[in-house]
């Protein structure tokens, strides 16, 4: 098969782009807490470029894209070992996603969603996990959470094969941190420093340009090839991240009485996570809807936890888990047959209710509650095997000291 050169170009720019989402993530988190605990929310967003691409070469890959339904996976739910330390993934192999593109641009563009998605969760226990733990949770959460979504939904595995759809990982990334995120905020609980929280508005800002600025290649990349939907899905994704900010700033206006950059910042990132699932399958126009509709249902979902006293830190659950969560639905409002050309794959077609397609809403709902269920339960049950196994929380001492230098003995700041 010969090389699509424009494709292959193009995914590689993607590839570039979802990596530097995570540093981009550290440095958005890295300013929403306080002095001294910068440098580790940051390392717990830079640690897993490591450790995940290790597993990811060990048997990440494998267990995600080895068979399919009934083709040699395991009941549909994760894949095989047949491809384990990269066994049997040659030079010569294209991708199943696009036969023109070659089968090393897969590996190396879907491990850069595998490295983002545990990292979203660090934001809920901020200045509470012990670095040996984090570490512990970090592969076993990518074994029995990540990859197993990322098989059912894009591998080919049961939720796939059940006409399920997620465009660049509604499901498969924001459900599943934002409520295993939920999940690590009741088990470990409340701050008990009052840390002064919010150190580097600037530096918040620079991580929301690099997350922004990734997303293109998170979102229109997702289409693994160049073509007519990856331009849409490039610009869904600018306009419900565009729409969404003022949204959330006019929020803040109205109930806070001023309008605030953080809100604007907050909203914008709340629009992205929501139109991720729905980026290359909906019209331009219900982009604005659902970039509105996200910053409303995600600047509720903050509000409410705020009341109820939840310490998610970095309002993971609250954007994250209910972006992801809203846009998995409205992908089964919004979704579209419309969205095609001559040519493409009716397959690769999500028709929702706009087109009259109730039954799709529903694989959708019952696919986000299902997938919420589990990342949040298996998580409480995770957390508390490893806490046998190594203590979870740090001391009340360190937490006063601050982890940056009770956990790592470093300083962001003289």
């Amino acid at each position: 098969m010969q090389i699509d050169l424009a494709s292959t170009g193009f995914m590689l720019l993607a590839t570039s782009l979802v990596m530097f989402m995570t540093p981009g993530l550290a440095f958005f988190y890295g300013g929403l807490v306080g002095r001294k605990n910068v440098l580790t929310i940051m390392f717990q967003s830079f640690i897993s470029l490591g450790i995940t691409t290790i597993v990811w070469f060990l048997y990440g890959y494998s267990m995600c894209f080895s068979g399919s339904l009934g083709n040699g996976d395991l009941g549909g739910i994760i894949g095989n070992f047949r491809m384990a330390f990269l066994h049997n993934v040659n030079l010569m192999d294209m991708s199943p996603m696009n036969p023109g593109v070659p089968i090393f641009v897969m590996v190396a563009y879907q491990m850069m969603f595998a490295i983002i998605t545990p990292a979203l969760i660090t934001g809920a226990f901020a200045n509470r996990v012990r670095f040996p733990a984090y570490l512990v949770f970090l592969v076993a959460w990518l074994t029995f959470v990540y990859f197993p979504f990322v098989h059912m939904v894009w591998g080919g595995g049961l939720l796939a094969a059940w006409g399920v759809k997620d465009f660049a990982g509604g499901i498969v990334v924001h459900v599943t941190a934002g409520f295993a995120a939920l999940a690590s905020v009741l088990y470990i609980g409340r701050r008990k420093d009052k840390d002064v929280g919010m150190h580097s508005l600037p530096l918040v800002a620079l991580g929301t340009a690099i997350l922004w600025f990734g997303w293109y290649g998170f979102n229109a990349g997702s289409e693994f090839g160049v073509d007519r939907i990856t331009g849409a899905a490039f610009l869904n994704t600018d306009v419900a991240a565009s729409f969404a900010g003022p949204t959330w700033l006019l929020l803040d206006w109205i109930f806070q009485k001023k309008p605030k950059f953080l809100g604007f910042l907050t909203g914008s990132v709340a629009g992205l996570a929501t139109i991720t699932p729905c980026a290359g399958y909906v019209t331009v126009q219900s982009a604005v809807i659902i970039g509105i509709l996200a910053s409303v249902a995600c600047y509720v979902a903050v509000n409410i936890k705020n009341k109820k006293g939840l310490d998610d830190a970095l309002d993971v659950f609250g954007v994250h888990g209910v972006g992801g969560f809203l846009g998995t639905i409205l992908l089964g409002v919004f979704g579209t047959a419309a969205m095609t050309y001559p040519g493409r794959d009716p397959g690769l077609l999500a028709s929702g209710l706009v087109d009259g397609n109730f039954g799709f809403l529903g694989k959708q709902v019952v696919t986000a509650v299902g997938a919420a269920s589990y990342a949040f339960l298996f998580t409480l049950f995770m957390l508390w095997v490893i806490n046998k196994i190594t203590t979870v929380r740090v001391s009340e001492q360190a937490e006063v000291e601050g982890l940056d230098e009770s956990e790592h003995g470093e300083n962001a700041y003289l």
